[in-house]
C-alpha cells in the first residue's frame, strides 16, 4: 500500500486505495471522496423486537455516523473558508515553501504551472472547503473539497507537488 504523506508537515493526507486523475499539468490531483457511514451497524436478524420486549428505549446507543471517506480516514481538519486576498497570501508562501522542498526539475516543472491551478482555485473559492492534514501545522498544505455540479459526493483536490509517496 502507498501513502501520499504532505511534503511540508508529514501528515498523511491520501493512499492508492483512492484513485486520483492528474489536472493542470499534474500540479492538481482530483479525488472522489464518497459518504459513508461509520460506527454501529443495525442488523436485522429476523426477530421481532416488539414481541421480545425491546422498546425504542432499550438496546444499545446508535453510534452511526455519516462522514466523507477521505476526510475519516485521515483525519483531515476543516478551516475556515479564505477570501481572495487570504488565498492569494496562502498560494504565495506555499509556491515558496514547497519549491524549497523539492528537487531542481520537479521545482521547475511545479513553478511553470502552479499558476493555472492557482487561477482555476480562485474561480472556486466561494465553493471550496479547506483542510489540513491531522498536526493542523500553519504551514500545512491545503486539501481543497467541492461539490461538482449535480454530484452528491464532494471531490477533493491536491496539490500533486506536495505529496510523498510511502510504501507501507
Amino acid at each position: 500500500m502507498l501513502v501520499y504523506q504532505d511534503l511540508l508537515t508529514g501528515d498523511e493526507l491520501l493512499s492508492d486505495s483512492f484513485n486520483y486523475t492528474e489536472t493542470h499539468n499534474g500540479v492538481l490531483w482530483e479525488v472522489e471522496g464518497k459518504w459513508v457511514v461509520t460506527g454501529s451497524v443495525d442488523v436485522d436478524i429476523g426477530a421481532n423486537p416488539s414481541a421480545e420486549g425491546a422498546g425504542d428505549d432499550e438496546g444499545v446507543d446508535d453510534q452511526a455516523v455519516k462522514v466523507v471517506d477521505i476526510i475519516d480516514t485521515f483525519r483531515l481538519q476543516e478551516q475556515p473558508p479564505f477570501d481572495k486576498k487570504q488565498f492569494v497570501a496562502y498560494i504565495k508562501k506555499f509556491i515558496k515553501l514547497l519549491t524549497e522542498k523539492l528537487d531542481a526539475e520537479k521545482a521547475e516543472e511545479f513553478k511553470k504551472n502552479v499558476e493555472g491551478a492557482a487561477k482555476f482555485l480562485l474561480t472556486k473559492l466561494k465553493d471550496l472547503q479547506f483542510f489540513v492534514g491531522e498536526s493542523m501545522h500553519d504551514d500545512a498544505t491545503l486539501v481543497f473539497a467541492y461539490y461538482k455540479e449535480g454530484a452528491t459526493n464532494p471531490t477533493f483536490i491536491y496539490f500533486g507537488h506536495a505529496l510523498k509517496e510511502v510504501k507501507c
